[in-house]
């Protein structure tokens, strides 16, 4: 058993980060996927996961999301245990009801864009905030609305899924997860269930938020040129481990580690 006792209740200071990941492991069985993961994420920044399949990348967003429990370690937003809370002056591992809170937090957009069919792109949007934030139809619609506007699809408010292409969707979801005002926003391989000539709708959207909102955001992608140009910082994982990190110039113009080095070129090539 993890002596627990060596992880603050909560985190307190001046520099106390969005997101931290505290000695975090995660097993499935005997393989180890992210083996006591130390990582930070500060206040309106923008990191992107970078790293071959299986090393760990789509994982760290999933247990944000609280999708999958951890075997060590403790991850904190805003300060606060996510996937523990507090008992007798411990931490313990969290409870349905204190992740459901917690997670409300956190904001997702998928691979695929998990829309409820039978609503409305509006009516997707107003969901969470009417039935999760309590809050009244009304508001729900004209915070609706207003990201509809931002996401480029307010003349489309009224359309189904199945009415709207893939890239139309993705930006409704992107609406969909702001509209609960989250702190920490994720996005994981948003682009690569699209066709080509869409693909800029959704990395557009993505630009404008980090240009104009001062949210936190983590992203995995396998787009290196969109990583590139929107990131703060770029962590290369690799084996359940941050191999290397900085920022974007640095990581992808002068990589320090072979591993690091052997994938930019694996991906140069593939492009």
């Amino acid at each position: 058993m993890e002596d627990m006792s060596r992880y603050p209740l909560e985190l307190t200071g001046a520099d106390v980060p969005m997101v931290r990941f505290m000695n975090v492991t995660k097993r499935y069985g005997s393989l180890t996927v992210l083996d006591s993961l130390d990582l930070d994420v500060t206040e309106g920044e923008m990191v992107t996961i970078i790293g071959p399949s299986g090393s760990g990348k789509t994982t760290v967003l999933r247990m944000l999301m609280t999708l999958e429990t951890i075997n060590g370690g403790v991850i904190y937003v805003d300060g606060k245990p996510l996937t523990h809370m507090a008992k007798n002056g411990v931490l313990v591992p969290a409870d349905a009801k204190y992740l459901r809170r917690a997670r409300s937090s956190i904001g997702m957009c998928f691979q695929h864009f998990n829309l409820f069919p039978h609503m409305t792109a509006l009516q997707n949007c107003m969901e969470g905030p009417v039935q999760v934030l309590g809050l009244s139809k009304k508001e729900a619609r004209a915070r609706s609305e207003e990201l509809l506007e931002m996401v480029g699809m307010i003349d489309k408010k009224d359309q189904h899924p199945s009415r709207l292409s893939g890239g139309q969707q993705q930006r409704v979801a992107i609406a969909r997860a702001l509209a609960m005002r989250p702190k920490v926003m994720l996005f994981d391989e948003v682009t690569s269930a699209l066709d080509p000539e869409v693909i800029g709708e959704v990395t557009n959207v993505i630009r404008k938020l980090v240009s104009e909102h001062n949210l936190t955001m983590l992203m995995v992608t396998h787009q290196m040129g969109f990583a590139r140009d929107i990131s703060d910082r770029i962590c290369f994982f690799f084996a359940g481990k941050i191999e290397e990190q900085g920022p974007p110039d640095a990581l992808f113009g002068s990589p320090q580690r072979d591993r690091t080095k052997q994938f930019l070129s694996a991906v140069k090539e593939a492009d």
